[in-house]
């Protein structure tokens, strides 16, 4: 039978956004699902902590649940790495057949051991750069900037590679960064980048595409041991019933997204094949040295499941 349960249920992004609006089908699903007994409070816009004071706060079980990019559990479960690797997904749909086949609950399987169970991936989707300097047309236009990233080796390692200066801060503490200057840029998809008013602090964007980040809604395992079989039943299947629409959501904002910021005066630019083919090669010793830290069988195993995916 189903018990009475409340669940706080925090994330980094704020209301409107994409991974919120998934965040608020899953309460809707949970309910429904549960008769009215399982209430999901939200807190989403980081007002309980950062995506790693978070993950602490759920393998303590202080939190109940947190959706986050699934790169930042590198420092959990150092096969995590593996989805930060740049230009690795051609496609949204491609980044789901990984992430809902034998790559992405292999990865998932390693999370018990940390006190985090995963339910579903999500998207936050694909990356681009802004910066307040000038328009990036080439490679070498990156050179010298000041590039907030994402607390994680592969993004901090991309730009460095790239020629940036890479600035490790927390999401909360971004808009103040590019505001007061001690950053040039950062890098986020569209949907954030509208979502948390970069514009307003942002001149140039770029569309660069340079990585694509799979979200993962993870569940305490302290919580999880306590649900009985049915609970976790439909816990499990509000998260994957709520997976395939904040997908579809993340999607149409995306495209959309791109347009309502050229609607603000940022100047958006693309990269030619030619110059993105020069980024792709440029950070391709980055593939190499953190396939050896990220577990080389993990690494081949999912270009093996691009490859297989894509008919090669």
């Amino acid at each position: 039978e189903i018990r009475e349960h409340q669940v706080k249920f925090a994330s980094a992004n704020t209301k409107g956004h994409p991974q919120v609006t998934g965040m608020e089908k899953f309460a809707e699903l949970l309910k429904e699902k549960s008769g009215g007994k399982i209430e999901v409070k939200l807190f989403p816009g980081g007002v309980l902590g950062g995506d790693v004071q978070t993950v602490s706060a759920l393998q303590g079980g202080v939190i109940e649940m947190t959706v986050l990019n699934a790169g930042i559990l590198a420092s959990n479960v150092k096969q995590f790495g593996a989805v930060d690797l740049p230009f690795l997904f051609n496609s949204g749909e491609e980044a789901d057949k990984v992430m809902d086949g034998a790559f992405g609950t292999n990865l998932m399987n390693l999370l018990p051991d940390t006190g985090l169970v995963g339910l579903a991936y999500w998207e936050l989707g694909f990356r681009n750069l802004t910066n307040n300097r000038h328009q990036i047309t080439k490679l070498e236009d990156i050179k010298g900037l000041k590039i907030r990233t994402i607390q994680s080796p592969i993004p901090i390692e991309l730009f460095n590679s790239l020629g940036a200066n890479a600035v490790p801060l927390p999401y909360t503490e971004l808009y103040t960064a590019l505001e007061t200057g001690t950053v040039d840029g950062q890098e986020n998809p569209a949907a954030n980048i509208l979502n948390a008013k970069f514009y307003e602090v942002q001149k140039y964007m770029t569309v660069t595409r340079h990585q694509y980040n799979p979200q993962i809604v993870l569940i305490s395992k302290k919580t999880w041991d306590g649900l009985n079989d049915e609970e976790k039943a439909i816990f499990q299947a509000a998260a994957t019933e709520a997976r395939d629409f904040q997908r579809k959501v993340s999607r149409e904002v995306d495209a959309k997204a791109i347009e309502d910021i050229k609607a603000t005066g940022m100047e958006v630019g693309e990269l030619s094949p030619e110059e993105t083919q020069k980024l792709r090669d440029a950070v391709k010793p980055l593939i190499d040295k953190f396939a050896a830290e990220i577990g080389p069988e993990t690494v081949t195993a999912l270009f093996k499941e691009l490859e297989t995916i894509r008919g090669k």
